[in-house]
């Protein structure tokens, strides 16, 4: 299969690049429908939103570099390539299950998350020392070989790496006070930023601000920072409502990120009075790709934000006061 890889197709587009989409849809038993091959139709379109719901992503129904990237990553399987840390990072549902397989057996892998970074690798080669492989941290026949030997308990088993992230939240300080907080919009909400910022501050917090349109950008800087959480705020231009997720993907769900979701989507949908969109875990590449519990809030319209930013920012502040107290027993 060709990986033509597309900018912005959408309902009417034709050619070899939605004939590309559609064979990978299909292969991940998707229907497209009557569409015909190479025509971005009703059936196309719906295959593309159930697969970006299934996903974890923003579902419009758009084949853009996201959902085409996670097109891609979803036919990768374990063993069709060897797996190693290289630069750019390898991505993939192989990876993922690398991870699942390595964490289900004891060895710390980090999130998984179908990214092969730093830990990854360290987990892979921890488990080529005990059994006795060559230690080179790469994933190749031998060690797929011996790993999947060991059969599928990745599918029962608590992973490694749900229980790491719980203990790290035990032993968390119980105050806003010293805590290393980032703080990011993708435009338009700078003063909003600001105004949680200050709260935070005036709370002994150490504060970052992120200011980019693209979520890996944010991600990569509050992991530069060594953030220990972090929080997102968006516009939501079609609905009044409030609405925020936390990473989730891979049979993984980020323990801290999904409670401090739970936390800033009670508080701000009962204090500006909107729609409960609801908290959901999702695998945007923002929460995907930061190492550390994160949420991203949205909420609409944009009159409302700007009306309310006071106490949003309050909400959102409160939320991470409260958050920082959770028991995670």
């Amino acid at each position: 299969m060709s990986e033509l890889e597309p900018v912005h197709l959408a309902l009417g587009a034709t050619g070899a690049a939605v004939h590309d989409i559609q064979l990978r849809l299909q292969a991940l038993d998707l229907s497209i429908g009557v569409d015909l091959p190479g025509s971005y139709g009703d059936g196309t379109r719906a295959a593309v939103e159930a697969f970006q719901y299934r996903r974890g992503l923003r579902v419009d129904g758009i084949c853009g570099p996201q959902t085409w990237s996670a097109l891609v990553e979803a036919g990768r399987r374990l063993g069709d390539r060897f797996l190693y840390r290289r630069t750019p990072m390898l991505r993939g549902d192989d990876v993922a299950e690398l991870q699942q397989r390595l964490s289900a057996l004891g060895f710390d892998t980090g999130r998984v998350d179908g990214i092969f970074g730093n830990l990854t690798a360290a987990g892979l080669s921890e488990f080529q020392r005990n059994v006795g492989l060559p230690i080179d941290g790469i994933a190749g026949v031998s060690t797929i070989g011996e790993l999947l030997r060991f059969g599928s308990r990745h599918h029962e088993s608590e992973l490694v790496t749900s229980v790491r992230d719980r203990e790290q939240l035990r032993q968390s300080p119980r105050t806003l006070n010293g805590r290393r907080i980032a703080v990011g919009e993708e435009g338009g909400l700078d003063a909003l930023v600001g105004a949680v910022r200050r709260l935070l501050v005036t709370r002994g917090a150490r504060v970052t601000a992120h200011h980019h349109p693209d979520g890996s950008v944010q991600a990569s800087e509050a992991n530069a920072v060594m953030a220990e959480v972090y929080v997102g705020l968006r516009v939501d231009v079609e609905h009044r409502r409030c609405a925020t997720s936390y990473y989730a993907g891979y049979r993984y769900a980020s323990p801290g990120g999904r409670r401090l979701g739970e936390l800033i989507q009670a508080a701000v949908s009962k204090t500006l009075d909107v729609a409960d969109g609801g908290c959901r875990g999702m695998s945007l590449p923002l929460l995907r790709e930061t190492r550390m519990p994160a949420v991203i809030c949205e909420v609409g319209p944009a009159s409302v934000v700007v009306e309310q930013a006071a106490g949003l920012a309050h909400a959102v502040v409160e939320a991470l006061a409260e958050w920082v107290t959770c028991s995670w027993d």
